[in-house]
């Protein structure tokens, strides 16, 4: 006969075992994932003549963009980044009085103008920079500067406030690109035709080399799929080719496919499965959108609500 399960028989018959409704308590973490992307695609500011616009698009359906709101101020080249409902325009490139340090939000979800969240403190705010996000870290990578930096700075996105240094690429440069697979942030691109691709975790260490891109370019887009973890980066440098690579395995790129007319100054993000591409140069008001899962050439979206280049853009819901 078995031993009957008593509090005085743990040995023989432990009251956490699937057999039994009572003994241990298991915590059970009901909190919502972490995430930084989602549904809606944000394209904030950007330069046909410096832009404070903000448009959107809902990714799973394809149609123009629609008026979001507006940035604090006209500039172009912002590095962006989100949580998934707060998205960040970080630095860039304004007419006057020049590079910027200001950072602004928006909640994603809820059309309206962008609110201050606070300054960068490196030379990774002045603009063509990169943004990745985990979900409650951005950073904004690389950027302007005099010629390029190496610079890597991070911000907490729940927290508005002033930005951290937080680490070095492996290269000083600017117009480069970033995506994410919530653990390692992964840096690729250069103006006008660097192939270098770097990553990092979130939290600690400098940047390590990753591969190369199959061609040199910069100006260009970045972004995700999840759960598989596949990022790609967009046209630039008069290249329209779009690439992709593993997130969680170091090597160099692979041909993705081509997006016709979007070959120079364009933007990317993406939800779980689609990317979506926009802009070119200073006047292109294109859309495309690619499944990320698989490859091809990019097909059309639809139309910005203004032509332009140098966006920075992200999703969330």
């Amino acid at each position: 006969m078995s031993p009957l399960r008593s509090l005085g028989n743990p040995n023989f018959s432990p009251f956490d075992d699937v057999f039994s409704a009572t003994g241990k308590k298991y915590a059970i973490d009901f909190s919502p994932p972490v995430s930084w992307y989602g549904g809606r695609a944000l394209f904030m500011g950007g330069y046909s003549g410096n832009q404070n616009t903000i448009d959107y698009v809902t990714i799973t359906s394809t149609g123009n963009a629609s008026d979001f709101g507006d940035l604090n101020h006209a500039t172009r080249a912002v590095a962006p980044a989100s949580n998934g409902s707060r998205g960040l325009a970080m630095g860039g490139r304004s007419s006057s009085p020049g590079p910027d340090t200001a950072v602004d939000y928006v909640t994603i979800g809820t059309t309206g103008n962008a609110t201050d969240f606070g300054d960068s403190t490196t030379n990774a705010g002045q603009g063509y920079a990169a943004g990745s996000s985990n979900g409650t870290r951005a950073l904004v990578a690389g950027g302007y500067g005099t010629s390029g930096t190496v610079d890597v700075e991070y911000f907490t996105i729940a927290t508005p406030g002033n930005g951290t240094d937080l680490a070095d690429l492996t290269v000083s440069r600017y117009g480069l690109a970033g995506c994410s697979n919530g653990d390692r942030a992964v840096f690729g691109g250069q103006y006008t035709s660097g192939n270098t691709i770097d990553y990092k975790n979130f939290e600690t260490a400098n940047c390590t080399d990753f591969g190369d891109l199959t061609n040199g370019r910069g100006y260009i887009g970045s972004g995700q799929n999840d759960p598989a973890g596949r990022g790609f980066f967009s046209g630039g440098s008069s290249k329209d080719n779009i690439d992709y690579i593993t997130i969680a395995s170091a090597g160099n790129a692979t041909n993705f496919g081509d997006a016709t007319n979007q070959e120079d100054s364009t933007s990317a993000t993406s939800n779980a499965t689609r990317g979506i591409i926009a802009g070119n140069a200073s006047s292109g008001n294109y859309i495309s959108y690619i499944t990320i899962s698989s490859t091809g050439n990019a097909t059309d979206f639809g139309d910005l609500t203004v032509g332009r280049g140098y966006i920075g853009a992200t999703s969330g819901d």
